[in-house]
């Protein structure tokens, strides 16, 4: 990673996601959970006050310190422990059926081998468990993921390794994931708004 990535990024994530304009969508992700939960991506800790009190324990994967540093004032006003279980979602040091839940918020479009973190989220989840995702990603009409494409390469470069259009829900059914999910658009323009919220098991 470059001294773009490595610095800036962060920070800018941190301005944009943390805005308040995804709330809803995590609020939606983060709610009925309980006990142990991983969270993919754990960024700056936007997530955090939504995560119920059934919730005993946040293990954090976040490979940028800055995101880490960043996420500290949240991390001391939440009233669920957070712990930083490690940097690369496709390498867990966490045991089998470790987790209740996984928590993955705008998370695999960027991670590098998404594939296998998938494959390291089924081994540590708990029977039954689910894997909760808003994610962004291939759009499902034809016109747009025209844009998608055209776009990718420069939203790669300047979002961190953001991937505008990885098809999520074949990424998760791939995995051998069940998937129940809502698919829209959450604004203009459509090539950055192709949203996927729901849940997989």
């Amino acid at each position: 990673m470059g001294w773009y990535s490595e610095r800036v990024v962060p920070r800018v994530v941190d301005a944009t996601c943390g805005s308040g304009m995804l709330d809803d969508l995590r609020r939606r992700t983060c709610a009925g959970l309980r006990g142990e939960v991983l969270e993919l991506g754990f960024g700056s800790g936007t997530n955090l006050p939504f995560y119920p009190p059934a919730v005993t324990r946040v293990l954090a994967v976040e490979p940028s310190d800055v995101a880490w540093r960043l996420s500290e004032a949240r991390r001391t006003a939440s009233s669920v422990p957070v712990v930083r279980a490690g940097l690369d979602a496709a390498r867990l040091e966490l045991p089998d059926v470790a987790v209740d839940a996984v928590v993955s918020t705008w998370t695999l479009c960027t991670i590098p081998d998404v594939a296998g973190a998938l494959g390291e989220v089924r081994r540590v989840l708990r029977p039954g468990g689910p894997l909760r995702f808003a994610e962004h990603g291939m759009a499902p009409d034809v016109a747009v993921q025209r844009w998608q494409r055209r776009l990718a390469p420069w939203q790669y470069r300047l979002a961190g390794g953001c991937h505008l259009d990885r098809p999520i829900t074949e990424l998760l059914t791939n995995a051998g994931f069940e998937v129940s999910l809502e698919r829209f658009y959450a604004g203009l323009p459509r090539s950055f708004t192709a949203m996927f919220v729901g849940e997989a098991t």
